[in-house]
């Protein structure tokens, strides 16, 4: 998959050009896949979006390929915002109707899981394992330590970047 970096004038041609001869495909490819209309439009645009802002623009050769590598990227996005939207409905659904966070901080709350979600898929495998084994098992660092074969001193290490990290993703 190649694409260039190219002069703003130059770029906005290719875009121009990219989007004119292929964006009723992309849209036709996305519909199809994602089984309905809106969420095909919002991840056209976003692709060309995504293309605008990177500042590369694909070979004319393999402009669909390179479309759909962006476009794929996105649909991933979408499903897993979906799941953890999904997985935050369950986890609120027992509530009252007085307790239920406003659509405000519905968003805020997803778009900060997303966040996390995120940090999660970022962090080395090691990591992940032990802070989760610590924040939705609660088992304690001995017990980590115990159950992964891993040094006390070297959980506590996995826990602290963790921790780290999921902060530096909270403030993003």
């Amino acid at each position: 998959m190649t694409s260039a970096v190219l002069p703003r004038s130059i770029q906005a041609v290719a875009l121009d050009r990219l989007y004119s001869d292929h964006h009723g495909w992309l849209f036709g490819w996305l519909r199809q896949r994602l089984g309905n209309a809106p969420d095909a439009a919002d991840i056209a645009h976003d692709t060309y979006l995504r293309i605008l802002t990177s500042g590369r623009a694909p070979q004319s050769d393999d402009s669909r390929r390179y479309l759909v590598q962006v476009a794929k990227g996105l649909v991933i996005d979408l499903w897993r915002r979906q799941d953890v939207e999904r997985a935050y409905h369950e986890a609120i659904a027992h509530l009252p109707a007085e307790q239920v966070p406003s659509p405000e901080t519905h968003w805020l709350i997803v778009d900060a899981l997303m966040r996390i979600d995120a940090m999660l898929d970022g962090l080395p495998q090691q990591t992940r394992e032990v802070f989760l084994l610590a924040q939705f098992h609660e088992l304690t660092l001995k017990e980590i330590a115990e159950r992964t074969g891993i040094a006390f001193i070297t959980v506590r290490r996995h826990i602290q970047k963790a921790l780290v990290a999921c902060m530096l993703a909270c403030d993003a």
